[in-house]
């Protein structure tokens, strides 16, 4: 009948057959599902706490993965940062040597002069003049040395000591008058008996009497380094030798005397005077001891005999200039000049020094990666873990633990010029810069190098701590491939049987179709 829907009646054991078919069929596409995926979680509905719990352990297994990458970065930035440091210590060790290499070079230039004694004469004091080099600016007042000396010349003389306010006559008639004195450490003692014995008569006597008396006590000392005379009316003391080694001396005069009269004498001492040569002009030999024993040239000129010429040798980079001698000779002329060159060696090795001491700044500010150089006192921080409570902050620090950036400021390394490569001490001390400088470097590189074990470190422990997270992720939600592999077998051979069962349980219906026909 038309807008009548048959219902189609299954028999009891057709139905059975068909719902365990179903089952099977359902249980088979999970099993697929789960082959197909390689999970046996694959939502929330197939178990909600392991799902959900795999997913936080998968979640911060990802925020750290994400950390890597910036550990990565940090990682080459500090590396950046140590090749730059490799190439300045290298750069530095080069400029060591190349001190040293100047240290150890005396190409010192020099220029042998003939004396020329007819030019210099005695007439007028002539000099040499020496400037520029190490010794001040060329042109400057330099340091003169004499070429010669002037003069008529003179013998060397004798001590004289001359007597002042002496009387005619010496009177000793009073008792005990006395004159008593030391002259050169010979005790002298003068009484009336004496003065009488030296020609006086009643303890008078002139002053000739007085002085052949004091002669006599000399003479009994053996004492033949003065004597005594009278001159202009006064004692007088002549030492024996000449020159200004030669002297007399008087000590502890005392006198007791009668009436007015006085002998002149009086305490002290009086030297001779040496001998002045005549006017010369001075040897080489003289000259090289005069140059060589001035202070002012001492470490900056140094003079030698040439087989008969003066050498000079200027120990500088500067040249050295020379008045007074010119052409080959010294002359002591005013307008003559001439000029001994500087080290060129050295010169050469200072440009290079400078040349190397420029690529220190440049090698810091070259070694930057990603935008962060870290020898320019950047501060690199790096997060540790997914919360950021954890990190690190990367920068170049000095021996006391202070950030620094590395330049020329902090190795203290300071350009050179020419003239500072003179003095073997001055490279001395530029040498101890550059040790003191590869020290900082030393110090800077440990540091970063504590640093990046730091974070290789934590990278290691991040990449663990990802695998522990995905690892027990995966714990909660994979699915064993080979128990699952046995299910999909047996789902398939109880499909296949219930297939079959299937069939057996519609041959009743089938029965009856037959027997219709």
């Amino acid at each position: 009948m038309e807008g009548i829907t048959m219902a189609i009646t299954l028999s009891s054991g057709v139905r059975s057959n068909l719902l365990n078919l179903q089952n099977t069929a359902d249980l088979k596409n999970i099993t697929q599902t789960r082959l197909s995926t390689g999970k046996k979680v694959n939502s929330a509905l197939d178990n909600p706490s392991n799902f959900f719990t795999a997913s936080s352990l998968s979640s911060r297994a990802s925020d750290l993965s994400n950390l890597l990458d910036g550990m990565a970065n940090g990682i080459q930035t500090i590396q950046a940062a140590n090749n730059g440091l490799s190439s300045i210590t290298t750069t530095l060790q080069s400029m060591q040597s190349t001190l040293n290499q100047a240290r150890q070079d005396k190409s010192f230039q020099t220029q042998s002069y003939e004396i020329d004694a007819t030019a210099i004469g005695t007439a007028t004091v002539k000099n040499l003049n020496l400037s520029g080099g190490s010794i001040g600016p060329a042109g400057g007042a330099g340091v003169d040395i004499a070429l010669n000396t002037t003069g008529a010349g003179s013998a060397a003389t004798a001590a004289v000591r001359t007597g002042a306010g002496a009387t005619a006559n010496v009177d000793l008639s009073g008792g005990g008058d006395s004159v008593a004195f030391t002259l050169n450490g010979t005790a002298i003692s003068i009484n009336a008996a004496k003065l009488n014995t030296a020609g006086g008569a009643a303890g008078v006597g002139s002053l000739a009497n007085f002085a052949t008396a004091i002669n006599t006590e000399l003479t009994a000392a053996s004492n033949t380094s003065v004597t005594a005379s009278v001159s202009g009316g006064q004692i007088v003391f002549t030492s024996a030798a000449t020159g200004a080694a030669a002297n007399v001396t008087v000590s502890g005069y005392a006198a007791t005397t009668s009436g007015a009269t006085a002998t002149g004498i009086s305490n002290g001492t009086n030297n001779g005077a040496a001998a002045v040569a005549p006017g010369a002009v001075k040897t080489v030999d003289q000259l090289v001891t005069a140059i060589n024993g001035t202070t002012a040239l001492t470490g900056k000129v140094v003079a030698s005999n040439d087989n008969g010429k003066l050498r000079i040798q200027n120990l500088s980079t500067q040249d050295l200039t020379t008045k007074g001698a010119g052409g080959g000779k010294v002359d002591g002329v005013v307008g003559s000049t001439s000029t001994v060159a500087g080290n060129s060696v050295r010169t050469s090795l200072s440009k290079q020094f400078n040349d190397l001491r420029d690529q220190l700044t440049k090698f810091g500010d070259d070694a930057s990666f990603n935008g962060v150089n870290l020898l320019r006192g950047d501060n690199l921080k790096l997060n540790l873990n997914e919360t950021g409570t954890s990190f690190i902050n990367v920068q170049t620090k000095d021996k006391t633990g202070n950030a620094t950036s590395v330049d020329n400021t902090f190795l203290k390394v300071d350009s050179t010029v020419a003239a500072d490569l003179d003095s073997d001490s001055t490279i001395d001390g530029k040498l101890d810069v550059i040790k003191d400088a590869l020290s900082s470097i030393r110090s800077v590189s440990s540091s970063l190098g504590s640093q990046l074990s730091s974070v290789q470190n934590r990278k290691d422990f991040t990449k663990q701590m990802i695998n522990t997270l995905q690892v027990g992720s995966d714990n909660l939600t994979l699915a064993d491939t080979n128990e699952e592999g046995a299910n999909l077998l047996a789902l398939n051979t109880r499909q296949s049987l219930q297939t079959t069962s299937l069939s057996f349980a519609s041959q009743a219906d089938q029965a009856v179709l037959q027997f219709l026909r």
